[in-house]
């Protein structure tokens, strides 16, 4: 979602500058930066985001997106002042930060994950929320993510509970759509995603629900999709190595062809050394792209709408 905003205004003609923690090797921080280098996106890195903020504000100044200069072009249907291209930062981008309570914000758009929702209903350490529902109450934005996979009684069960607690939340469904694979040898390669039709697939990934990926791979159409899970954000080892070697070999034996390893875009980019090193199995990266999906009588422009609508109210917006 943050990508898909930052790409947004760059459509606009507003360069934004995407705040992250860079937790644990920052590989979120690199795949953005891999996604959006030829945009006007700027990523700052940094456990003091606020510090970081500043340091970029200074290096390449700001936007005052209500003067008049600005707010009449983000009034008009068309692209922004594509003549007037600049390196200021017009709008603040604060990756998963609603809990962040020492920035402002003037927005707030909250992701739902559609297949765990509330997790167990209990804050952390007990359960996996990080405020109670209520907290839904400052939102302008709710999106139901991996909408596409979750059965319409259970979507109409999340948007009632977001209802109770926030009437006037404008919700949005989304999904995450593969998009095409590449070999870690070849990064800059686009291969299609029929190649793991009918192939054995082993889904490897570090990431805090890896429930969706392998999801998303088995709709593909392989043979068969196993899966080894590691905690978010971990880095593998040469162990770990030995340890795929050895699934695989059993995948080989008990469907007599050479399996595929496929991990997600995180972890490539927060390894990816240690998977070109590997010679006897191939490893692919899936890339995929957030997509707004229809719901009621609102569409992903409706969505884009509002929030050019909410830039126009306020200064300076952080997410």
């Amino acid at each position: 979602m943050v990508e898909y905003i930052a790409r947004y205004l760059d459509e606009l003609g507003i360069p934004s500058l995407i705040l992250s923690r860079g937790y644990a090797g920052g590989d979120e921080a690199k795949m953005l930066e891999r996604h959006l280098l030829h945009t006007s996106v700027k990523i700052g890195v940094g456990a003091n985001r606020n510090a970081t903020a500043a340091a970029m504000f200074e290096r390449y100044g700001f936007m005052d997106l209500s003067s008049r200069l600005y707010s009449g072009s983000l009034s008009s249907p068309c692209k922004l002042w594509s003549c007037r291209r600049t390196q200021k930062i017009g709008v603040v981008i604060l990756d998963d930060g609603m809990q962040h309570w020492s920035l402002f914000r003037n927005v707030e758009v909250v992701m739902i994950n559609g297949l765990s929702p509330w997790g167990n209903k209990h804050l952390i350490p007990r359960g996996s929320l990080r405020e109670p529902l209520e907290s839904l109450c400052r939102a302008h934005i709710g999106v139901i993510h991996h909408a596409d996979l979750v059965p319409s009684a259970g979507l109409n069960d999340i948007v009632l509970m977001i209802r109770k607690n926030n009437p006037s939340l404008l919700i949005f469904f989304s999904r995450l759509a593969p998009l095409f694979v590449f070999d870690v040898k070849r990064p800059h390669s686009e291969l299609p995603l029929t190649m793991v039709i009918n192939i054995v697939i082993l889904c490897i990934s570090a990431i805090g629900f890896p429930d969706a990926f392998v999801q998303r791979i088995k709709e593909i159409g392989p043979l068969h999709v196993d899966r080894l899970n590691f905690s978010d954000h971990y880095s593998i080892k040469p162990n770990d190595i030995n340890m795929i070697r050895k699934k695989l070999t059993l995948l080989q034996r008990r469907f007599g062809l050479k399996p595929i390893v496929i991990v997600t875009e995180k972890d490539y980019d927060r390894d990816p050394a240690i998977l070109r090193e590997v010679d006897d199995f191939q490893v692919i990266v899936l890339c995929s792209s957030l997509q707004i999906l229809p719901f009621e009588d609102r569409t992903e422009d409706d969505f884009r709408t509002n929030i050019k609508n909410l830039l126009l109210s306020s200064q300076k917006c952080l997410l």
